[in-house]
C-alpha cells in the first residue's frame, strides 16, 4: 500500500503533534502553507485558544508585491509582533508536516527577527 502525498504529510503531521505542545507559559507556533498563501498562529493547546494569527493574506503584506518566501516572512514577523504585544517571548515551532526550507523556514526566520524563542 503506497500513500499519497496527503496522507504522508497528515502521519508526519500526527507524529509531530504527539511531542509538540503549546502551553500558556510556552504556546506553539503553528504554521499551514498551502500553495499560494501561508498562515501562522500561536496557539495554546492546555486552553484550546489561538493567541495570536497573521498571514500572507493580510492587507499590509499582501499588497507588497514580492515573492511567496519573502511573504512568508513578513507573515513571521508579523506574528511575533503580535505574540510580543501579548508579552510572549518563548515558544514552540510546528511545521505542520512540511519540510523545515522554503517557506517554513522564511516564518521561523521571520518569527526569530521578531523576537520569539524557539
Amino acid at each position: 500500500m503506497s500513500l499519497t502525498k496527503t496522507e504522508r504529510r497528515q502521519r508526519i503531521k500526527f507524529r509531530i503533534r504527539k511531542t509538540v505542545s503549546g502551553t500558556p507559559a510556552q504556546p506553539r507556533l503553528s504554521v499551514f502553507r498551502s500553495n499560494k498563501e501561508i498562515y501562522a498562529q500561536v496557539i495554546d493547546d492546555v486552553n484550546g485558544v489561538t493567541l495570536a494569527s497573521s498571514s500572507s493574506r493580510e492587507a499590509d503584506i499582501a499588497a507588497q508585491k514580492v515573492v511567496k518566501i519573502e511573504k512568508a516572512k513578513l507573515a513571521g514577523q508579523a506574528v511575533a509582533k503580535k505574540a510580543a504585544a501579548l508579552s510572549i517571548t518563548t515558544c514552540v515551532f510546528d511545521r505542520g508536516g512540511n519540510l523545515y526550507h522554503g517557506r517554513i523556514k522564511a516564518v521561523a526566520d521571520g518569527a526569530r527577527e521578531g523576537g520569539l524563542q524557539f
